[in-house]
């Protein structure tokens, strides 16, 4: 049985376990969790909570008939049911003496090193002072293209900010099925997943509730993305007594995405799932097997193709001849350069481009984000 004391436990809870499908919040539920949460604190382990609900807790309170479609009267039902979910969750805290805070964030956040730097100190300094972090999308100010879902990728995101030893993302289902239970009773539940491949996501369905706008693909995203960065996630049920604690101590209701790798350094987190990509580099088999399976750093020759306008320093995203994603890295080439100096062995390069250095990225500048 895996021990709680000084664990770092970040807990993912969705718009349907909180609020009802007319909207509003579903305060007998908001206390069950907050109890289950104690279960954890009073056992010794820190816990980071990452909270939907706001826009469903708001919409009704607002005046609204059902949850809006339109993204401004979105924000304005979060801005309302944002306070609404704090007071809900406070209240609840309060009654065994413990504070929580509240911390709301956007991708732009993450995508500054510096910002994601700050939530990262102001994470560890509230639960150094045993202090309940409460963390939410800034609905109010997040725009469509860049928000988070319903949470899943924020709450994997910071797993790996904190360097959380478990992930838990509570969900109406208990766990990853191979079809949908409800409909199939030949379905049977993945107990344990050490890797989300496309067999994997092919089992995942859409979104699954008029309140939310997750479904199990987008906790496959999350639990992939909490794996690459060294945190082991847990997708499932909590709907009775010590069912988060037994989730965490690896007999949940659900599945379990286990990971082999280490928590990546911050500025390999902010790289790899927070930076913004300015152009595409295409790479031939050998480079591509030298990146992932060698670790090494990515050399000329092995280069297929370039794609944007991107200068030494910036941020490019690594594309195998599959033409998927391998990773990520801060490459040492202009764009320019780099189109001329494509298929090039090292000495060529050396003898006809003047560059930094030979790598195109190296490895201390990369980040692998596929197996």
């Amino acid at each position: 049985m895996v021990m709680v004391q000084n664990q770092r436990i970040v807990v993912k809870i969705g718009s349907s376990s909180l609020t009802s499908d007319q909207g509003g919040l579903k305060r007998e539920h908001i206390s069950f969790y907050v109890r289950e949460l104690f279960s954890l604190i009073e056992r010794g382990a820190q816990v980071v909570l990452v909270t939907s609900g706001a826009v469903a807790a708001g919409f009704r309170h607002i005046g609204y008939p059902s949850r809006p479609k339109l993204l401004h009267e979105g924000q304005a039902a979060a801005a309302v049911g944002q306070a609404l979910l704090m007071q809900a969750y406070q209240e609840q805290f309060q009654q065994f003496g413990i504070p929580v805070a509240q911390i709301l964030l956007t991708r732009t956040d993450f995508a500054s090193r510096k910002r994601g730097h700050n939530a990262h100190m102001t994470m560890e300094e509230l639960l150094k002072q045993r202090v309940v972090p409460i963390i939410n999308e800034n609905d109010t100010v997040a725009v469509e293209e860049l928000k988070f879902g319903d949470n899943d990728s924020l709450s994997a995101l910071v797993a790996n900010l904190v360097h959380a030893d478990r992930l838990v993302i509570v969900t109406d289902t208990d766990g990853l099925y191979t079809a949908d239970p409800r409909h199939d009773p030949s379905a049977t539940r993945f107990e344990r997943v050490e890797q989300i491949n496309d067999e994997i996501y092919a089992f995942a369905g859409g979104a699954g509730s008029s309140v939310g706008t997750g479904g199990m693909r987008s906790k496959l995203d999350a639990a992939r993305i909490a794996m690459r960065g060294g945190v082991p996630a847990f997708v499932g049920k909590v709907s009775e007594a010590g069912d988060l604690l037994q989730a965490v101590q690896g007999h949940g209701k659900g599945t379990y995405f286990d990971t082999h790798l280490h928590a990546l350094p911050m500025k390999k987190q902010w790289l790899g799932f927070h930076s913004t990509p300015d152009g595409r580099i295409f790479v031939d088999a050998g480079a591509a097997h030298a990146l992932i399976d060698n670790g090494s750093s990515l050399l000329p020759a092995g280069i297929r193709e370039v794609e944007g306008e991107f200068h030494q320093g910036d941020v490019v995203e690594v594309i195998g001849p599959d033409d998927r994603l391998i990773g990520r890295g801060i490459v040492n080439y202009d764009a320019s350069q780099l189109r001329t100096a494509a298929g090039w062995s090292s000495e060529e390069v050396l003898k006809r481009i003047e560059v930094p250095r030979i790598e195109v990225i190296h490895r201390d500048e990369w980040v692998t984000l596929r197996s």
